[in-house]
């Protein structure tokens, strides 16, 4: 029963949100992040409170009472706050739940406040869907306008940053999601260390931020984490290359220290919690291996420091060490935890190291 509402409850929500991220939608239906928490908890809060009244409804939505806690756990993190496929499965699952509630047998004694939880379970997710519908829209209006590289994410931050203080070895992070939910204050007190990672992107709306997130900052060094988004969505390798090598070179013009990361290493260790933990057939080990192999010759013909975070964090079998990540993509408080000693010893040595001129007579190699 629980397949066939699935299938026919997934059909309804991708045709609902397909008409709808064709149509105009008012961006006052999307929540401030707090309130969008806040509405996720309760969801599966009143999920959780609902199947205690029905035998029936406690067994068949178990498995989806699950998969919408922990959706909404997920949509709490830094890395995965903005992830539309995780609201779309907790919504989905939601759904499914509502359908499940109506179809399944109710003892005689159902009372009266349920049934006013179900509702307001129907209500809540209700307002998580028009949330999700605005923030598809403003995803769409974004793609069709021309800050395809996402300038105005920092564009405040920037601005109120200013320039560095004279001794000031001001490092930037350059990266996708998993440099954005990386908390730097914590793992690099009192560090002049400039978080400027942003969910999703590939190498070549990271070389568009160059100008703005980058070098108009001022740094003495850039920290470069790039490449595993490219793989997934099957950007060609030499286009990834040409772009890390870009981004490299705009830093070395402006006589920035150069820094250039390994991509992690995936696993599939948690596709039982979630399918879409399932990693390998997007992220193939052999690719990301492939890559890392052309980072490092890169580095080591330009002098550039090579930080090499996939050695410390995969395991005997090719993947990522289960403790480090939750997703098998993203690290967890551990992943962290194994990655900063190894960017403080890279930057650490970045700044330690001739002047960039030294690395331009090397500019034009063949890698």
């Amino acid at each position: 029963m629980i397949r066939k509402l699935r299938s026919r409850t997934s059909l309804l929500i991708l045709a609902g949100l397909t008409a709808l991220v064709l149509s105009a939608q008012s961006d006052s239906q999307r929540l401030p992040r707090r309130e969008a928490v806040d509405l996720y908890r309760e969801i599966a809060g009143l999920m959780e409170a609902t199947a205690t009244a029905a035998p029936e409804l406690a067994r068949a939505g178990a498995p989806l009472i699950e998969n919408v806690r922990r959706s909404a756990e997920a949509l709490q993190t830094g890395t995965t706050q903005e992830h539309a496929g995780i609201l779309y499965r907790l919504l989905l699952n939601a759904r499914i739940y509502l359908d499940v509630s109506g179809a399944v047998p109710r003892p005689a004694a159902f009372a009266d406040d349920i049934q006013k939880q179900l509702a307001q379970l129907r209500s809540a997710v209700d307002r998580a869907e028009q949330h999700f519908q605005a923030s598809l829209d403003a995803k769409e209006s974004q793609l069709r306008s021309g800050d395809r590289d996402n300038l105005q994410r920092y564009a405040e931050a920037n601005r109120q940053l200013g320039p560095p203080a004279p001794s000031e070895k001001r490092v930037v992070f350059l990266g996708d999601s998993i440099t954005d939910g990386w908390q730097l204050n914590q793992y690099f007190p009192g560090k002049p260390y400039i978080n400027r990672g942003i969910s999703g992107q590939i190498t070549g709306q990271m070389l568009g931020r160059m100008t703005a997130d980058v070098l108009d900052l001022k740094p003495a060094a850039v920290l470069i984490l790039a490449g595993t988004n490219d793989i997934a969505r099957g950007v060609p390798p030499e286009a990834i290359k040409d772009n890390l090598t870009m981004i490299a070179d705009l830093a070395l013009a402006h006589d920035l220290h150069v820094i250039v990361a390994s991509v992690l290493p995936i696993s599939d260790y948690h596709k039982d919690q979630d399918p879409s933990y399932e990693r390998s057939p997007q992220r193939p080990p052999s690719t990301i291996l492939e890559l890392n192999r052309w980072i490092q010759q890169m580095c080591q013909a330009r002098d550039f420091i090579y930080l090499d975070y996939f050695s410390a964090m995969v395991d005997t079998n090719g993947f990522l060490q289960a403790p480090l990540a939750d997703d098998g993509l993203h690290p967890n408080a551990a992943g962290y935890r194994v990655m900063a000693p190894l960017a403080a010893a890279a930057i650490d040595r970045a700044l330690r190291a001739p002047a960039a001129p030294a690395q331009k007579r090397k500019r034009f190699g063949i890698f």
